[in-house]
């Protein structure tokens, strides 16, 4: 691995830097499983039950029963719109705003994207792009602590109000049978291991920007993971916890993550996009959707949620405007 991370980004092609970023991230997913503190000795028969919080949701029927205690099965999960209402790179993106790492012309940019993102239902390459650059520009040279005490701080409160009870209820329905699920993701790891957490997953698989002596140095380990990496990721995770990806499920709400939903015996797709839509009914995969106040044909989320953030990013765009003018 680190012979690879000394090669320039400029001679890797996109498939091997896809493959290096999957590498990367399967690498702190094992170290992260290896650095877990041991479980604590199960309470004595007499022990009072701990109180549950809530009710768990229920899983949709027709899915297929995960075999139970299978050491080789596993699920992986997408994270926007698949888990998340909307982008982690969003609410990410607001958090540093209200920290003062990010100036309204970024938060308006980024409003504009959320907006895309979810009037489409789908991404759009020149906004990850966009927002990569942003964000390897405002982590280059701080430490990775700072950044990994800010994204506890802006996750903690945000995932609890934009998780899909529905796809909460397939998390839970996996984690019942015993089964290891990790969440799949071009969100930062630090913002990956965050939620996860938060749903009582196995771990994370997240972009993972490289770091020396403690501070981040502005670039990623291949690249994000996204697309072909993430399959890439799947792939060299299942490698190293010896998985059967036959025996595995996958879950994603973009046709962008099509190599990934391959990989696996038991592919569903969660709040499509169009692409994705057409290609499972084509493959015959399942086809779950959890959105509300929509026809199952049509893309994207109510008007009115659509238009609520167009006007955030409007407002945004007017106070911008003033501030230039006074």
């Amino acid at each position: 691995m680190a012979v690879l991370r000394r090669l320039t980004q400029a001679r890797r092609s996109s498939s091997e830097r896809s493959a290096l970023a999957g590498e990367a991230a399967a690498e702190a997913a094992e170290a992260a499983l290896r650095a877990e503190p041991e479980p604590e000795p199960a309470a004595e028969p007499d022990a009072p039950a701990a109180a549950k919080p809530g009710k768990a949701p229920k899983a949709p029927a027709e899915n297929h029963t995960p075999d139970p205690d299978d050491p080789r099965a596993a699920a992986f999960f997408d994270c926007d719109n698949t888990i998340l209402r909307g982008a982690a790179i969003f609410y990410l993106g607001v958090g540093l705003y209200r920290r003062g790492f990010l100036t309204r012309r970024d938060i308006a940019r980024f409003a504009w994207q959320q907006a895309w993102f979810r009037l489409h239902g789908a991404e759009d390459p020149e906004h990850i792009s966009d927002a990569k650059q942003s964000a390897l520009g405002i982590v280059a040279g701080k430490p990775t602590a700072d950044l990994e005490a800010i994204c506890e701080e802006i996750f903690e409160d945000v995932v609890a109000d934009k998780i899909w009870p529905g796809t909460r209820a397939l998390v839970q329905m996996h984690l019942d049978a015993g089964q290891r699920v990790w969440l799949v993701t071009a969100a930062p790891l630090e913002v990956a291991r965050i939620i996860a957490r938060r749903l009582g997953m196995t771990g994370a698989l997240g972009t993972v920007a490289e770091a020396r002596d403690g501070r981040y140095t502005g670039r990623l380990v291949g690249d994000l993971l996204h697309g072909p990496a993430k399959a890439a990721a799947v792939r060299a995770l299942a490698r190293r916890e010896r998985l059967d990806l036959d025996r595995c499920a996958a879950y994603s709400d973009s046709a962008n993550d099509i190599p990934m939903l391959s990989l696996v015996g038991h592919p569903y797709v969660v709040n499509p996009d169009g692409a994705l839509r057409r290609h499972a009914r084509a493959q015959g995969w399942r086809v779950r959707d959890f959105r509300t106040g929509r026809k199952a044909a049509r893309v994207g989320l109510p008007a009115a949620a659509a238009l609520g953030v167009l006007a955030g990013a409007a407002a945004a765009g007017v106070a911008l405007h003033r501030r230039r003018r006074a």
